[in-house]
C-alpha cells in the first residue's frame, strides 16, 4: 500500500484528475492458453513473459533465449495467472554483434490463444506489431481506451474551469456544473454499456476504474474533497473478484488513501485518518465478494504494518476474524486444510528438491533404496519439534529401525537466529539428511505438503514414493514400521 504522508497536496485538482484521467495500462479462462510470437525485424531476441498481478507478479514466468528473425516461439500462459495482464519483454539484438537492448509490450490474456507478429524495436506501433485478426481482449481494451480518453478530455476541461473559476455564485458557474454533471453521467453510462457489451472479456473488469465519482461543486474546497471521499466507491462493483487480478485495483485504492493523506498535518493525525480510510473502505467492500473483502483487509494491513499504525491494525482484528473475509492468510489456510485431505495412505508423495546442509542437491524422486523414507517437517525454534526430534533420534538409534528407514528432516526456519539454532541442532542428529526450505511455510515444499504447523511426519515407500502413513508421534511410527 502506497501511503503518502510527507507530500501534502493543497488542491483538490490532483485527486480529482487522478480519478478522471487515470492512465490505463494498454497492455475468461480456458485450459492451455498459449501465445505464438512471430519475431521479425532484427537479428535475435530473448523473450520473457512477466505477470503484472497475482502469483509471481513482476517475475518472469517464461523466458526463451536466442529467438532468431523469422522464427516463431509458442508458449503456454501459467494457469494461476489467467486471466491477467502481462508484460512481454524483448532483449533484442539488431545485429549479431549488437549489445542486447530491452523493449516491452503490455498485453492482456483471457480465454483465447494469442498470436502476435512483433518487431521488438517498434513493439507498441500498430504498423509494426499486431495480433491475429480475431483477437478480442487487447482489441476491446484499445477501443475502449481511445473513446474513454476522448470523453475525459472534454470532462477535464470543464473540471479545470470549475476548479479555477473565481465566482462560484455566478449563473455561468452553475451552467458549467450542469454541463459537467451531464457529461459525467453520460460517460459513466457509456462505461456501463461497454462493461455489459464485453462482459465475457477480462478486459471489461478494468473499465469500471474509469468511472467518475460525484463531486459537490457547490461546496467549499473541504466539502468537495469530502464529497469525493464519500462517493469514491459508489461506481465500483465489489461483487466481481476478477478486479483483483487487474493492476488498476491497487492503484485505484492508493488514490483513495491519498485523499485522506493530504489532510494529515502530523503523524498522529495521519494514523487516525488512515485508520478511518481503512474502516470506510472495508465496510464498503464487506458486502461484496469474500475475496474482494479479504483483499481490502490485506491491503490496509500491509499499509498499517509498514507505517506501524497500531490503531489501524487493532481496527482490522474484527474483520480478520470474520470467516467471510478471505484474506490471503485465510485463503492459504483453507487451501492447505483441503489439501491435507489428499495426503493419505496410497497417494504419491510430492517431490522434494532442495539443497542439503552440505549444499548438495537432494531430490526425493531420485532416491531408490530398500529403506522407507521418513520426511520430517520441523523447526529448531519449536518446543514440540525439539521434543519430537529427541524421541525420534532415540528411536532411530535402534538397529532394527535404522535398517528400515532413512530420515529426511526439512527445516522451515527462516530468520538468522532460527538458522543458527538449526545449524547447531543438526550437529546432534547425525545420520539424517538435513534440508532447509528457505521461505519456510511459504516455500514450495511446505505448500506441496500443505504444512501449516510443525512437527509433521510422512512415511514414504522409497521405491514407489507412495505414502505409507502420517504418524502423529514416534509410537505410531513404530507400529507402521512393524
Amino acid at each position: 500500500m502506497r501511503i503518502i504522508s510527507d507530500c501534502i497536496l493543497s488542491e483538490i485538482r490532483s485527486f480529482v484528475l487522478l480519478i478522471i484521467l487515470f492512465p490505463f495500462c494498454f497492455s475468461t479462462r480456458s485450459q492451455d492458453i498459449t501465445i505464438k510470437i512471430h519475431l521479425r525485424g532484427l537479428y535475435e531476441s530473448k523473450i520473457s513473459l512477466l505477470p503484472l498481478a497475482g502469483p509471481n507478479a513482476l517475475k518472469p514466468v517464461l523466458s526463451v533465449e536466442g529467438v532468431k528473425n523469422g522464427e516463431t516461439a509458442t508458449h503456454k500462459f501459467p494457469d494461476e495467472n489467467l486471466p491477467g495482464e502481462f508484460v512481454l519483454r524483448f532483449d533484442y539484438k539488431e545485429k549479431e554483434s549488437s549489445t542486447p537492448y530491452p523493449s516491452e509490450k503490455r498485453i492482456i490474456a483471457g480465454n483465447q490463444n494469442l498470436e502476435l507478429w512483433v518487431h521488438p524495436i517498434f513493439c507498441n506501433n500498430p504498423d509494426s506489431t499486431w495480433f491475429q485478426e480475431d483477437e478480442k481482449e487487447n482489441k476491446a481494451f484499445l477501443n475502449f481506451s481511445i473513446e474513454n480518453t476522448r470523453q475525459k478530455q472534454m470532462i477535464g476541461l470543464l473540471q479545470n474551469l470549475l476548479l479555477n473559476y473565481d465566482d462560484p455564485s455566478s449563473p455561468f458557474y452553475r451552467e458549467c456544473i450542469e454541463e459537467y454533471e451531464k457529461r459525467r453521467i453520460s460517460s459513466n453510462q457509456w462505461i456501463d454499456e461497454q462493461i455489459m457489451l464485453n462482459n465475457t472479456l477480462f478486459a471489461s473488469k478494468m473499465f469500471g476504474f474509469q468511472k467518475i465519482p460525484e463531486i459537490d461543486w457547490k461546496g467549499s474546497e473541504a466539502e468537495r474533497k469530502q464529497s469525493l471521499q464519500d462517493n469514491y466507491f459508489n461506481e465500483m462493483d465489489f461483487n466481481e473478484p476478477l478486479i483483483l487480478k487487474t493492476t488498476n485495483m491497487k492503484e485505484w485504492m492508493d488514490g483513495y488513501v491519498n485523499l485522506y493523506g493530504e489532510q494529515a498535518k502530523s503523524v498522529p493525525m495521519r494514523d487516525s485518518l488512515f485508520t478511518l480510510a481503512g474502516k470506510n473502505a472495508i465496510e464498503k467492500a464487506k458486502n461484496g465478494d469474500p475475496l474482494v473483502y479479504g483483499w481490502m483487509v490485506d491491503y490496509f494491513f500491509k499499509g498499517y504494518e509498514s507505517f506501524n499504525i497500531e490503531k489501524g491494525i487493532k481496527m482490522l482484528e474484527t474483520y480478520m476474524n470474520d470467516p467471510d473475509c478471505l484474506t490471503t492468510k485465510r485463503q492459504e489456510i483453507n487451501r492447505r486444510l483441503e489439501g491435507m485431505k489428499t495426503l493419505i495412505q496410497g497417494t504419491t508423495a510430492p517431490d522434494i528438491i532442495l539443497l542439503d546442509s552440505e549444499n548438495k542437491p537432494f531430490i526425493l524422486s531420485s532416491l531408490h533404496n530398500k529403506k522407507d523414507i521418513l520426511v520430517l517437517f520441523w523447526s529448531a525454534d519449536c518446543v514440540h519439534c525439539k521434543e519430537m526430534t529427541g524421541k525420534l533420534y532415540e528411536l532411530y538409534q535402534k538397529p532394527e529401525v535404522k535398517q528400515k528407514i532413512d530420515i529426511v528432516a526439512v527445516s522451515i526456519d527462516e530468520t538468522d537466529t532460527e538458522i543458527q539454532a538449526w545449524r547447531e541442532k543438526i550437529g546432534e542428529m547425525n545420520g539424517w539428511i538435513h534440508l532447509r526450505a528457505e521461505e519456510g511455510v511459504r516455500s514450495k515444499v511446505a505448500r506441496d505438503y500443505f504444512i501449516l504447523s510443525v512437527p509433521v511426519m510422512i512415511l514414504i515407500d522409497a521405491e514407489t514414493k507412495k505414502i505409507i502413513g502420517l504418524p502423529d508421534d514416534t509410537r505410531q511410527l513404530e507400529r507402521l514400521l512393524k
